[in-house]
């Protein structure tokens, strides 16, 4: 491959750190529209909360498709010994899709009733952020080296979703 190949401008390593950052920025920001209804009371509005904590679901579920479906397969075509290491990724995103589900629900149901309950919403983004920050810090501890060298026929925001 030479170093004018297409497919090898984009460093994949630093795209996906500068992704995984992005996403944590993006829960922050669920989290403290959620403080913000809180402390307004059952009068604050919850526009905010709608648009942030929906926001957070669809970049991080887009993130995960993306890796599900470019990303992953890509990879295990440079280096099939991490089939094992991307089984466990793609559960781990199973279980994300689930308590991302589980999330939007409730904020959907709060707002349509017009009445959160923050404490039950920080529980949601508690969950959601032990199993991403666990599922992050392994991501990126096993296959940042074989991202470093990855070339794939994608956009980054093809391969890691919208934030990309």
């Amino acid at each position: 491959m030479s170093t004018t190949d297409p497919a090898r401008l984009v460093a994949w390593d630093r795209e996906l750190r500068a992704v995984h950052a992005r996403l944590r920025d993006s829960l922050q920001v669920a989290r403290e529209s959620v403080e913000d209804v809180a402390a307004g009371g059952p009068d604050a509005p919850t526009r905010d909360l709608l648009l942030f904590c929906t926001g957070f679901c669809a970049a991080l579920d887009g993130h995960h498709r993306g890796e599900d479906d470019v990303v992953f397969p890509g990879l295990l075509g440079a280096a099939p010994e991490l089939a094992d290491v991307v089984s466990q990724l793609v559960r781990d995103h199973s279980v994300l899709s689930q308590l991302l589900g589980e999330l939007q629900r409730a904020v959907d149901t709060g707002h349509a009733a017009g009445v959160h309950d923050p404490a039950a919403l920080h529980r949601h983004l508690d969950g959601i952020e032990a199993v991403m920050e666990t599922h992050f810090r392994y991501e990126e501890k096993r296959l940042l080296p074989v991202l470093a060298e990855l070339a794939l026929d994608a956009t980054p925001r093809a391969a890691l979703g919208p934030l990309a």
